[in-house]
């Protein structure tokens, strides 16, 4: 892999992250991220249906006419959102019921429509691939960041396995839509923080 494209890759981890830098898709980001388990099956399923469409459309990117650009491009991305609705629902029943109404939202997710028009819709195929992964997984890490805080704090367990014993008194707010939106606005603070100090050790 060339240093090039290592870059476009790495991008969506920390200097374009989605969620901490752009803060994109945050329905599902404080919707679902309330346990380890629902944040890292968002997660994928977001990245699935980012780097398939971003594939698609970047091989389509000649094709398709201007004038029905957004369409064709909401088109494609409900038609993976469509397949991934199907795969969770035959893998668990218990994670599609808490994902709920959230996977067919994907569809919609600013994410994967900016990644689409910005990107993959104007460059190569493994570029845009490239780019629709590294945005995915650092989605993927933004939220699975969130659901362990939340349901640490909020229940005393990792993925429903108990941390703390019996003796914790879990942080109930945590779990609920206030907690979320809590945690969220500490991790942007400490990203924040981060990103203006090594701003200011460059300069």
């Amino acid at each position: 892999m060339s240093s090039a494209n290592t870059q476009e890759f790495l991008k969506g981890f920390w200097k374009e992250n989605p969620t901490f830098v752009y803060v994109l898709g945050m329905c599902p980001t404080l919707a679902v991220s309330n346990s380890v388990v629902n944040s890292v099956s968002m997660g994928l399923a977001t990245t699935f249906v980012l780097v398939m469409s971003s594939m698609l459309i970047s091989m389509l990117r000649k094709v398709i006419p201007d004038q029905v650009r957004m369409a064709a491009f909401i088109m494609i991305i409900s038609t993976f959102v469509t397949v991934i609705d199907y795969v969770i629902q035959a893998i668990s029943l218990d994670i599609y019921k808490a994902l709920g109404a959230f996977i067919s939202l994907i569809v919609v997710n600013c994410i994967i429509l900016g990644r689409a028009e910005s990107f993959a819709s104007r460059n190569p195929v493994w570029p845009s691939i490239l780019d629709a992964l590294g945005s995915g997984l650092g989605f993927t890490s933004a939220i699975f960041c969130m659901g362990t805080i939340r349901e640490l704090l909020g229940n005393g367990s990792f993925a429903g396995i108990d941390v703390f014993g019996p003796s914790y008194e879990p942080w109930i707010v945590m779990i609920l839509p206030g907690g979320g939106f809590f945690v969220l606005g500490a991790l942007l603070l400490g990203v924040n923080a981060i990103n203006t100090r090594r701003r200011r050790a460059r300069a």
